[in-house]
């Protein structure tokens, strides 16, 4: 459901949707964004009044051979975010699963902002809890219609009737399928309020379900944008200048025209592009290309540099972003304090699928063809670079072969409109895999320094716990609001599930200058997950007392938490012994949602071979909507940040990233991976987020598995740092 070419309003499609799609087109939005009264205005048929209600628009279409359409707002990107949006309308639409289809919305901030984020976008670990309720609605309420669409063909009360695999059944053994209704239907006046199901009224929601996106990923038919190929098209590639904020000096092209397929040689700001008929053609006038580069300012900076000035501003106070109790008399007052400094690299994103984008720039248009997290902020991009009003920008958002955060930016996007603008054809920008790596937006430098102060027989007072990092959010919004605290940075620190006396969390904002940083997979929860439950667990060993026993002592206020940890401690065979050299080490949270706990036991193989012999998590993500989606995102972001926790960091030398392919940025093997044993423990609440949990979780569990089992606590990621690796055959 993209905007036409002919720039066809969305208030136009609306009115026109109905007779146009010949079916059954309904319109819900999020309770809160809009009142009652406004939303009810809406009609069956999805036309809208003169003023469009704003907030999340979740359109679902009941066609006249009964399949049903639902229009997302969530991207799918790997995450199973379309089959379970699928599920809640099959649920109460009573269709089954196979007769629902998926599509993406179109650019509109208004319409389909996430109403956790306030935009639109695909991330944060959002996606069921965002579209639970209004999708369910839609649902509820375009069977509502259907049934009454009959009930009045058969001259009988509409509770007579009920629906039931996209079939209106009688009474008396009538029978009319969805598909014969929608016309009737859609002229019908939109309900009050529609009544949903209750959990114990599913027959879908709960259930495992097979992925609606693996058929065509498996046998070949999916198309991500690298795989596109539109009428006219070249492939372009790029050099970028290797330090950021660096400019383009000068560049001779002479010799990159003559490879045979180059076409054009395109030149930026701060880059400069070929053009051919092919990607390796690309790659060769590239590499002929004799570029001077003015380096700029940051040239000089380096990895150390970076370290020590982040080392010296976790110990500045910054703003306070959260206080209670009286932090300073209980340090005072403390028989014992206890402190430790925790720091995590720059992270790259280096997704599977680089950066890809194919666009086409007109004298009246600009269209996109781009798999991305935020498609209005792609629209607004290619507006600001071609001039165009936005409403003259198309964009199709395509399959994301993985993102991770990054594709919630759009700065190749931006290159890619600013390429085809210069040449009158369409082109494929595909970065190459050195490229994407050097030039990504990176996971911000953090070091967590947290001071506890303790009584005499030990116990825990309070702690003051200062972040001191780059802020992602303020780089994304132009600036920090007001108080001066980045609410990202900051997540999971100002509300730990701990009960402390006394708790004063400082925010310390210190930008790198040389990089510019974004989100990455976990975001906020996962950086303060790391430093609280590494922190929570060096005091357990402190006290003399396990770790297990000691958080739990701690969190009578979060039952729930409390459950995950003993349900993940119980299926890891937490009391157990076990021999010299093995140990065992646990994390806890509750993030994105959810609560969730990890254990993982390690095994030592000489003084730095690690063979991580067992992995168990145990997750309460509220009601389950796919518990197929819920293990397969538990294990994927589980080893996804293993990874990261063995190998990953971004370093630099006179300002360039050094790692620039998984040569020198590596990822965990097969044969290394452990098996991720995961626990779904039932609950009734409203759904939670699944993507990121696992990812925030097995950070600490390791640096705490590690402690047990060697004697040697680190405080910093990656192990590889150290000079600890993984023992094959895990």
């Amino acid at each position: 459901m993209s905007q036409s070419g002919n720039g066809v309003s969305r208030r136009r499609f609306l009115q026109g949707s109905g007779a146009a799609l010949g079916g059954l087109v309904l319109s819900t939005w999020l309770p809160g964004f809009v009142p009652h009264s406004v939303a009810a205005e809406v009609t069956a048929a999805g036309r809208l009044g003169d003023q469009a209600p704003r907030g999340y628009g979740a359109y679902v279409r009941v066609g006249h051979d009964g399949q049903v359409t639902v229009i997302s707002p969530k991207i799918e990107m790997g995450q199973g975010a379309h089959t379970g949006i699928a599920m809640m309308v099959a649920e109460e639409l009573e269709v089954p699963l196979s007769s629902v289809s998926v599509e993406d919305a179109p650019p509109d901030s208004e319409l389909y902002a996430d109403s956790l984020m306030q935009f639109q976008a695909t991330g944060g670990s959002t996606s069921t809890r965002h579209s639970w309720q209004p999708l369910r609605e839609a649902g509820a309420t375009a069977r509502l219609l259907l049934i009454q669409a009959a009930a009045a063909r058969w001259g009988i009360d509409a509770a007579q009737c009920q629906a039931r695999d996209g079939v209106v059944h009688g009474p008396d053994g009538q029978q009319l399928p969805y598909g014969e209704l929608v016309d009737a239907a859609s002229v019908l006046p939109l309900p009050e309020s529609v009544v949903l199901k209750t959990p114990d009224q599913f027959r879908l929601l709960g259930t495992p379900a097979p992925r609606l996106d693996t058929p065509a990923k498996v046998n070949g038919k999916a198309r991500f944008t690298i795989d596109l190929q539109v009428p006219g098209m070249l492939v372009a590639s790029t050099l970028t200048c290797p330090v950021y904020g660096g400019k383009l000096k000068s560049v001779d092209a002479s010799t990159a025209r003559a490879v045979p397929g180059v076409r054009d040689v395109v030149t930026l700001d701060n880059a400069v592009a070929v053009t051919a008929s092919n990607y390796w053609a690309c790659q060769q006038g590239l590499k002929a290309l004799h570029v001077e580069w003015d380096m700029g300012e940051h040239a000089a900076i380096d990895s150390a540099q970076l370290d020590e000035a982040l080392q010296g501003a976790s110990s500045r106070d910054g703003v306070v972003a959260h206080s209670s109790g009286d932090i300073e008399a209980a340090l005072g007052g403390a028989a014992s304090t206890f402190e430790a400094v925790y720091e995590q690299p720059f992270l790259s994103h280096s997704p599977l699928e680089p950066m890809t984008c194919v666009a086409q720039v007109r004298a009246d248009a600009c269209e996109l063809w781009v798999g991305t997290q935020v498609p209005a902020f792609a629209q607004q991009t290619a507006a600001a670079v071609t001039g165009l009003p936005p409403e003259r920008i198309q964009v199709h958002n395509q399959l994301i072969g993985g993102a991770f955060g990054r594709r919630l930016d759009f700065d190749f996007i931006t290159q890619a409109v600013a390429i085809a603008k210069q040449v009158d054809y369409p082109v494929k920008l595909i970065w190459s895999r050195e490229e994407d790596m050097t030039h990504d937006l990176y996971r911000p430098h953090y070091v967590d320094r947290l001071t506890a102060a303790l009584d005499a027989d030990g116990r825990l007072q309070g702690w003051q716990h200062r972040i001191a990092g780059a802020s992602v959010l303020a780089r994304y919004i132009g600036g920090l609001p007001p108080s001066g605290v980045d609410s990202d940075a900051v997540e999971v620190a100002i509300e730990p599930i701990y009960a402390l006396d006394s708790l004063q969390v400082n925010y310390i904002r210190e930008e790198p200058k040389v990089v510019p940083v974004s989100w990455w997979r976990g975001v906020g929860p996962l950086r303060s997950t790391l430093a609280l439950e590494c922190f929570i667990d060096e005091l357990a060993h402190n006290a003399g007392e396990d770790p297990v026993d000691y958080r739990l002592a701690l969190m009578d206020a979060h039952p729930r938490a409390q459950a995950v940890l003993k349900l993940a401690a119980e299926k890891a065979d937490w009391q157990s012994p076990l021999p010299a050299g093995r140990g065992r080490g646990v994390a806890v949270s509750a993030v994105f949602g959810s609560f969730v706990a990890t254990v993982v036991e390690l095994q030592m193989d000489g003084d730095k071979g690690v063979r991580i012999t067992r992995l168990v998590s145990a997750i309460d993500c509220g009601l389950v909507t796919n518990p197929t989606s819920v293990l397969a995102q538990i294990e994927g972001g589980t080893l996804f940040g293993l990874s990261a926790s063995l190998f990953n960091e971004i370093t630099l030398e006179q300002g360039q990233v050094q790692q620039s392919n998984f040569h020198n940025y590596r990822q965990l093997r097969i044969n290394e991976a452990p098996g991720v044993e995961v626990h779904i423990v039932p609950s009734s609440e409203d759904p939670g987020g699944v993507g990121e949990t696992g990812t925030a979780l097995i950070g600490p569990a390791l640096l705490n598995a590690l402690a047990a089992a060697s004697g040697e606590r680190l405080r910093r990621l990656p192990l590889s740092r150290a000079g600890y690796f993984p023992v094959q055959g895990a």
